[in-house]
């Protein structure tokens, strides 16, 4: 039997090619569980694998897609059945192990969850990856003690996979979202997700010589990192909390004080994802099947195939794609 993937491969000269090919099943890799996959999603990270940049992808030729969901097809694990709907984010496959941009997928049953009933397995790679760490960023500032009537939830990066999502439980949840983009023309797109106003990038784009700005934001999930990080700090409130989910702009703080830690009880709350334990991974499922409005999904899906993901890859790494790009591995 045969599987179709995207392969990547680095060739003599160190140049990065990625093709569609039919492969022979026996170079899946080692695994308890073989799946049918479905589909799966394009992150910022699968752009780096495709491209070959980043150095997360350790031997070549590699299939990259660090998630997916389908069908188990066999399993040697006894918490999953043929025919058992499933999920896959995280643990390095995609970047270490092969991962969901095939047909097939051969992995850990450690690795898998079960589809909740809320999800289909095209809405579940909607949400993927970063609709996961949305949700996880939600539930860690719920658990520092954010509730609705706190105030303002700022979300950057907003247009993007991450935080299209964390708009949209928020929103749902009923809270009052400030969504920040430097991209104007998705303003109608993030208030349709349930913000309630639209914020110019610009204004939190450049650093602040200021200790502390004025106190207006109950909490905030950051994309961006950098200098907007922390600007957005030197805003929050009193004992506010900040989830830290991304860089699109950096991974440092050029700026860093640590006034607002110290002056105002702020707390700076990282969200990993990809190693976090599978307990928690099912909690944050089950609130994603009530939390986030599945009504709403379609706004943030355009849907592509396998040949599609070489020209995506810079798209996403330039920051063009708006939502949540479904990869549809039978196309």
């Amino acid at each position: 039997m045969t599987f179709r993937a995207l392969l990547v491969d680095k060739g003599a000269d160190g140049a990065i090619s990625a093709s569609v090919q039919d492969l022979p099943d026996e170079r899946l890799p080692e695994g308890d569980v073989t799946v049918a996959v479905e589909y799966s999603t394009l992150n910022y990270k699968d752009g780096l694998c495709v491209a070959g940049k980043g150095g997360l992808v350790r031997a070549y030729p590699h299939v990259p897609g660090i998630d997916f969901s389908g069908t188990v097809e066999a399993s040697a694990d006894p918490r999953y059945r043929p025919g058992d709907k499933v999920i896959l984010t995280g643990w390095r496959v995609g970047e270490i192990w092969w991962g969901g941009y095939a047909t097939r997928a051969k992995v850990k049953g450690d690795w898998l969850v079960p589809l909740p009933e809320a999800l289909t397995t095209r809405q579940a790679m909607a949400v993927g990856t970063a609709g996961l760490t949305a949700m996880l960023a939600v539930m860690a500032l719920e658990k520092a003690g954010l509730s609705p009537p706190k105030g303002e939830v700022l979300v950057t990066g907003a247009a993007g996979g991450v935080g299209s999502v964390a708009v949209a439980i928020l929103g749902r949840l009923g809270y009052s979202v400030a969504a920040v983009t430097g991209r104007t023309e998705t303003a109608d797109y993030l208030l349709g997700l349930g913000a309630e106003t639209v914020i110019d990038r610009a204004e939190l784009a450049e650093p602040s010589a200021r200790p502390l700005e004025s106190e207006r934001w109950a909490a905030a999930v950051d994309a961006v990192g950098g200098d907007m990080l922390m600007r957005v700090l030197k805003q929050v409130k009193y004992d506010g909390a900040v989830a830290a989910i991304g860089l699109a702009a950096s991974a440092t703080i050029p700026s860093f004080t640590v006034i607002p830690f110290i002056l105002r009880g702020v707390s700076l709350l990282g969200i990993d994802s990809v190693m976090r334990p599978r307990d928690e991974r099912l909690d944050a499922w089950c609130r994603i099947g009530t939390d986030l409005p599945l009504e709403k999904l379609d706004d943030m899906i355009t849907e592509y195939g396998l040949t599609d993901l070489p020209a995506l890859a810079p798209a996403i790494l330039d920051g063009k794609i708006r939502g949540r790009p479904v990869i549809n591995v039978r196309r």
